[in-house]
């Protein structure tokens, strides 16, 4: 085993079917590379919350690593340079790494590693560690091909044989890293690979029992949902190894008659690794849709506007006058995360009543994922904005929605203290309460706590005008038809049929 190969580890932050890693190791000795890329961190979606959770898990790979025998290497730099200096040093033949679905930024450094790779002489290899398929160009069958990817064997973990202690102790070049920015905020979860497991297992035996019922509001959704995202985003846990232990579990709970709900609670969680990689489909499929309206009868609509601008730096600081969607905002903003129904509620609230461009959203929005996962991102920005032609346009009502998921306001005290001492009665619209009212709990609209930016109510019904508008005098449907073949679940499609009028039915609207 006298040749070498890097395995590059990117967004698969684990030992445990890592296949380039099996692969790698049964024919070579192996240098596992991780490279810190600063550039990256200079993007617009990029934040020091998301660089503090991978930081974490690299430890815990490092660590990992080093028990098979081989300890991580960890490099700064473009990473072109990095593979060019270690292929000074070590002439190493080939290259591995998991493929990877994500920004332009991401699309452009792997063209120029290949084209590095081909001056070199290096063969890079490259494994699929989900149901993403390269070059898809529409969707038939690929349910199937999903799940029969889900069922094939991980991959096993291997002994390794390599070059033994880098340079620089991985520990070591992770403390002189100085990647920070303004939204920096505090990382809720842990992060590595046994804190994800460690979820992987409170939620298949007692926290699945309440996830349907739960899952929607953000007072219960912190504690019942799965919490799986960033190990799944940056890959410390495989999407197939949970796929098939929940599959194992639900099994295994059928077998034993279980009445809790756990089972059903598994069930709606397997649809939903479904759809983790449904969407980031999208992204590989036509990676434009990061800077453009997936239906390109949209590319004009909703062009940032000065009064939009303001509205984005309200929306950006929790401070629209709206108790609920603020506590949402507030939320994310500080721990990283937020459940999914309210984070369709932030972007169709920010693209319809406000009428900000889903691109000043996105970017404001994927700095405080810490979970930041660039398929699922863009394309629900999209979806929740009403850019993609093919899916029903829900225009979320603050007001309902903050009676409905938070009736006593307990969410809203949390992340909005300057209401604490409103009364449930006034908690979901308090500007609603006479002056007097205010005066005496000492909260005064306008002055303590912000007006509202706006009527909730007027301002979803011009949101809806606008977009009957722009329906009405743009040929929209064949450019639909290419979305559908391109991006639409073959198990439902939505169509929407385009029309002059403004009933709900026949623009695919829905008020929630």
């Amino acid at each position: 085993m006298s040749a070498l190969s890097v395995v590059w580890f990117k967004r698969d932050l684990r030992v445990q079917d890592a296949q380039p890693l099996s692969q790698a190791a049964s024919v070579s000795k192996i240098l596992p590379l991780y490279c810190i890329e600063p550039d990256y961190w200079q993007q617009p979606y990029a934040s020091a919350r998301q660089w503090a959770w991978i930081s974490g898990a690299l430890l815990e790979l490092d660590a990992a690593l080093t028990e098979l025998g081989q300890p991580l290497w960890v490099e700064s730099g473009d990473v072109v340079a990095v593979f060019e200096a270690l292929w000074q040093g070590h002439r190493f033949s080939r290259l591995w790494s998991h493929a990877e679905t994500g920004p332009d930024w991401t699309y452009a450094r792997d063209r120029r590693v290949a084209a590095w790779c081909d001056a070199r002489a290096v063969t890079w290899t490259e494994y699929r560690q989900d149901g993403v398929i390269r070059g898809l160009k529409q969707r038939r069958n690929w349910a199937t091909h999903w799940e029969a990817v889900m069922q094939t064997p991980q991959a096993p973990i291997p002994r390794l044989q390599g070059l033994g202690a880098p340079p620089k102790p991985a520990i070591d070049v992770l403390r002189q890293q100085a990647i920070a920015r303004k939204e920096e905020g505090v990382v809720w979860q842990s992060s590595g690979r046994s804190a994800g497991y460690a979820l992987l297992q409170s939620f298949f035996q007692e926290r699945a029992a309440t996830y349907r019922r739960g899952m929607s509001s953000p007072v219960k959704a912190a504690s019942v949902c799965s919490r799986l995202s960033p190990h799944l985003a940056y890959g410390t846990l495989s999407l197939r190894e949970v796929a098939q232990a929940t599959q194992e579990r639900r099994l295994a709970l059928e077998a034993g008659g279980d009445r809790s709900g756990l089972r059903s609670g598994l069930a709606s969680f397997y649809s939903r690794l479904h759809w983790h990689c449904h969407f980031i489909q999208k992204l590989e499929t036509e990676p434009r849709i990061e800077f453009e309206s997936m239906h390109r009868g949209f590319l004009d609509y909703q062009p940032m506007t000065d009064i939009s601008q303001d509205r984005l730096a309200r929306f950006s600081e929790g401070q629209l006058g709206w108790p609920f969607v603020d506590a949402c905002l507030r939320a994310l903003a500080q721990t990283g995360w937020i459940n999914f129904r309210m984070r369709a509620m932030l972007a169709a609230v920010a693209a319809y009543h406000l009428a900000i461009d889903w691109r000043g959203t996105a970017q404001v929005m994927a700095r405080w994922f810490v979970d930041f996962e660039a398929g699922i991102h863009f394309s629900q920005m999209q979806m929740q904005s009403g850019m993609t032609g093919i899916n029903v346009n829900r225009i979320y009502n603050p007001i309902k929605q903050s009676m409905d998921q938070d009736p006593d306001g307990v969410f809203i005290r949390q992340y909005v203290p300057e209401l604490a001492a409103v009364p449930n009665d006034w908690i979901h619209a308090p500007w609603r309460m006479p002056v007097s009212l205010q005066t005496k709990l000492g909260v005064r609209i306008g002055q303590t706590y912000p007006a509202p930016v706006g009527d909730p109510v007027q301002m979803a019904r011009e949101a809806k005008q606008r977009l009957s508008h722009w329906i009405a005098t743009h040929a929209m449907a064949e450019e639909r038809d290419r979305v559908v073949r391109m991006h639409a679940s073959k198990m439902r499609q939505v169509r929407p049929r385009y029309a002059t009028t403004s009933s709900r039915a026949q623009l695919g609207l829905e008020l929630e």
